[in-house]
């Protein structure tokens, strides 16, 4: 009889779950969630990769032939092409916990000292090209030193300068807008990035050759050069890495320099997009290109996210404004699920710092 009120016991224990075994499940629960957290760390365009197969198995399963044929998804490349290139300028300076809202403002302005130097000056366009990218990069530099040396902050110092660049692209050009006939019969290299090939029943312009090399070429710096160390360790803790031997000064310069030159490429590719040099072309392209790198993973934060990501990011967006397009809903659904995209991916980067600490 003394063994009984044991048994019950035991029996309790083995229903309610004892101690022991309840901090067991809860250590298992804790490993489970690192381990996810791990991976999506350590692979940050992890997550929009598996948006972007999914978008496109979506809306392959809905629209059958329409969406998956060569021409479709390369036609997407295209669309995305002068967005990827900008982007993946803004991710530089989001890795390094700034951010860049001139991105837009430069590369019109690029493309249109490329053009007036050409016609208005009667310069040789490779020329021409060249004073365009200068002039990025001259930009860049400026916003680097401002930010840099005198310690402003990224978002007034970038604000201020699309206000600047976009007031001086609109007085420089007088609001004339260069035709693509003229552009055609007197420099068609300011349209080289529109040139199209073809390969089976996918068509391809220089201007996506150009933004594939660009991220997967920037993705190789950032990963395996003592430059891209110094990026991500400046954006994860700007008085660490000044501490541990990096030039936060040079390194910064670099960025936005960089950044600045990547605008003015994108100046050109744009251009070839549209045929003529227009001042009030891509206006859009600053929230574009942040909407981009957010949604491709990369942390406003600084210091964490792949340039493959952003890429990725471009492509979701291309997806979605396509499939829902060959649908026939309404545009503003597209704004909806970007919209919601965008939160969506704040909020697992939020969730990743949070678990990691």
């Amino acid at each position: 009889m003394n063994d009984a009120p044991n048994r019950t016991d035991d029996f309790e224990a083995a229903a309610k779950g004892s101690p022991e075994q309840v901090a067991e499940f809860d250590d298992d629960k804790r490993g489970a969630l690192a381990a996810i957290q791990h991976v999506l760390h350590s692979n940050p365009s992890l997550v929009p990769l598996i948006v972007l197969v999914a978008a496109i198995i979506i809306f392959g399963l809905l629209l059958g032939s329409k969406f998956f044929s060569p021409f479709a998804l390369t036609l997407i490349l295209q669309q995305v092409q002068i967005v990827g290139i900008v982007a993946a300028a803004q991710s530089l300076v989001i890795l390094t916990a700034g951010i860049d809202l001139s991105v837009g403002a430069i590369m019109v302005f690029s493309s249109v000292i490329m053009g007036q130097f050409t016609f208005r000056y009667g310069l040789p366009p490779t020329v021409a090209i060249a004073c365009g990218l200068a002039a990025g990069t001259a930009i860049g530099a400026i916003n680097g030193f401002l930010v840099s040396r005198v310690k402003l902050p990224p978002f007034i110092v970038t604000l201020g300068m699309w206000q600047i660049v976009l007031a001086t692209n609109f007085l420089y050009s007088q609001n004339e807008t260069i035709r693509s006939q003229d552009i055609a019969a007197n420099a068609p290299v300011l349209q080289l990035f529109g040139s199209k090939f073809s390969v089976g029943g996918a068509v391809f312009t220089v201007g996506v050759v150009f933004m594939l090399l660009l991220i997967f070429g920037l993705a190789y710096a950032l990963r395996y050069t003592a430059w891209g160390r110094h990026v991500y360790a400046v954006g994860d803790d700007p008085e660490a890495a000044e501490l541990s031997g990096v030039n936060v000064h040079r390194t910064l310069m670099s960025v936005y320099m960089l950044s600045g030159l990547i605008c003015a490429f994108a100046g050109w590719a744009l251009i070839g997009r549209i045929g003529s040099v227009s001042p009030t072309s891509g206006q859009l392209a600053n929230i574009e290109s942040i909407t981009a790198v957010v949604i491709g993973g990369i942390s406003l934060f600084g210091g964490r996210g792949s340039i493959l990501g952003s890429l990725f990011g471009a492509l979701i967006v291309g997806v979605f404004t396509l499939g829902l397009r060959l649908l026939g809903a309404d545009a503003q659904w597209t704004f909806l699920l970007i919209g919601t995209l965008i939160i969506a991916a704040v909020a697992v980067d939020q969730w990743i710092r949070r678990i990691s600490t």
